[in-house]
């Protein structure tokens, strides 16, 4: 990568999070630690706002933006691939919301790389999923993204039908099936529950749906409590 290049990402890096550390920024561009600091400095003599310091993290200030990217054609064809499996394997929402963000995308780029990018040989057939776990995903994002409950019947996979009151924390794609991660109320604990053997979901409107971030019950204390062993106990609902 030319220095240029490395400086204008480690740009990019520091702008799309709150704290990088020299670590962090070393292992995505493959250099050493030494080299992101003279790079820091560097930019940072050149009136890039980039504050904080060695052995603590960076940041870039309030006010600071670069113009308009230019997408490379690798860039710009992997996009092409990912919203066309975005097709295929996420809601109708936001596979129609990629279609038209890919749409502004390639408009911007010069006509003969519009079209390589458009012509590349990779494609997602129609055979994802069904369009009722389509809506079913589109439901428990949204119910996510606003911070309400919902409530479904659930069958596991001993066939056994249960009603739930679910938080709905992620939903994780898993390369066939898509799962929920959530706080079963009904099992007062994390659970994974597979969209496709959900029936009857309905959220849970007004104040009594609504929930907020609780210590114990988040997505990210999910994560923390999730192991190997178990994983598909979880997985099937039935732990």
């Amino acid at each position: 990568m030319r220095r240029a290049d490395r400086l204008f990402q480690i740009v990019q890096l520091i702008r799309g999070r709150r704290l990088s550390t020299a670590a962090y920024l070393a292992q995505r561009l493959e250099v050493s630690a030494r080299t992101v600091y003279r790079d820091v400095a560097d930019l940072q003599h050149q009136g890039v706002p980039i504050e904080g310091e060695a052995g603590v993290g960076y940041r870039l200030g309030q006010g600071f933006d670069l113009p308009p990217l230019m997408f490379t054609l690798d860039e710009a064809r992997a996009l092409v691939a990912s919203v066309r499996m975005a097709q295929v394997w996420q809601d109708p929402a936001l596979a129609q919301a990629s279609q038209v963000a890919l749409g502004k995308i390639l408009s911007v780029l010069p006509a003969a790389a519009r079209a390589a990018a458009q012509s590349m040989a990779v494609y997602a057939p129609p055979v994802g999923l069904e369009p009722s776990v389509q809506i079913t995903l589109q439901t428990l994002r949204e119910a996510t993204q606003t911070r309400h409950k919902v409530q479904v019947d659930y069958r596991d996979a001993t066939d056994q039908i249960t009603q739930r009151i679910l938080r709905p924390l992620g939903c994780f794609y898993w390369g066939k099936v898509w799962t929920l991660a959530a706080w079963c109320e009904h099992r007062h604990g994390f659970r994974s529950f597979r969209l496709d053997r959900m029936s009857h979901l309905q959220v849970i409107d007004g104040k009594v749906g609504q929930f907020q971030d609780e210590a114990g019950k988040r997505l990210a204390d999910y994560l923390r409590a999730a192991a190997p062993a178990g994983t598909q106990d979880k997985l099937d609902g039935t732990a």
